[in-house]
């Protein structure tokens, strides 16, 4: 089974089609899969545009109280999938975002690696050609402070949110933090805390060329890079590491 999660925060007029793309390339590409939804109490109509698509897809929606911000969000979806799962070594989770940054389409390249015995696998975004200036800033102020500090080493995108886990990855990560909060890094850095702790878990991790698109998004970017770069510093001086192999290919699979 594949879990689709998807973070979202007032995405309205994007959610449904996007919502629509998927069943379109899993009608083609033959998998199980189900759509988990977490609202961060939007203050759009983005509850009342995913309503009708849980008639017509395999669509589980979570509703948040307040905002809670996306490493909350993330988390809710991988507690329902971890709690729902019954066999998290074959099934899989893929994360991405509700604005298109994130094609429907690569989802197959994704679940190929997967297939192929990785346990965490990631999107390289730096070949984007089209990428919004605060994400470009934040990528040249973060670059050096992520191989410094973290140690992380072979992913060439630490902070993209397009990435597919085992499901018995992040099992295993959520019992080890119990109910203590998996990721606490704001921002971007939540993608890189996740990716730092998933890959002490896992056994094998890929990174894949995979552009994203930003040529569909009705809104600004949310990446304000330098208050971003600043609570990344910070996180990565209270997180300092050893060096983390994070894409070897020579890891045997599970």
């Amino acid at each position: 089974m594949l879990y689709i999660c998807i973070p979202t925060y007032n995405e309205a007029p994007t959610v449904g089609v996007l919502l629509w793309r998927i069943r379109s390339v899993f009608q083609e590409y033959s998998r199980e899969y189900e759509i988990v939804v977490y609202d961060d109490a939007s203050t759009d109509s983005t509850a009342e545009t995913l309503e009708p698509y849980k008639d017509v897809l395999p669509l589980t929606v979570l509703h948040g109280k307040s905002r809670a911000g996306y490493p909350v969000a993330v988390e809710a979806c991988f507690r329902e999938v971890v709690r729902r799962t019954r066999y998290p070594r074959r099934d899989a989770i893929i994360v991405m975002q509700a604005d298109f940054t994130d094609a429907p389409e690569q989802l197959p390249e994704l679940v190929r690696r997967f297939e192929g015995g990785a346990d965490v696998v990631v999107a390289d975004r730096t070949g984007s050609a089209d990428l919004p200036k605060p994400v470009r800033r934040l990528k040249l102020l973060s670059s050096l402070l992520v191989k410094r500090f973290t140690g992380l080493t072979g992913v060439g995108d630490p902070f993209s949110g397009f990435r597919l886990f085992r499901v018995s990855v992040v099992k295993d990560l959520l019992a080890t933090r119990g109910i203590g909060g998996l990721v606490s890094a704001p921002g971007l850095g939540a993608n890189l805390q996740l990716l730092l702790a998933a890959s002490r878990v896992a056994r094998r991790v890929e990174s894949v060329p995979l552009p994203a698109s930003y040529d569909i998004r009705v809104r600004e970017s949310r990446v304000r890079p330098v208050s971003d770069a600043v609570a990344l510093y910070k996180f990565a001086l209270g997180n300092w590491k050893a060096p983390v192999p994070a894409a070897s290919p020579a890891r045997a699979a599970r």
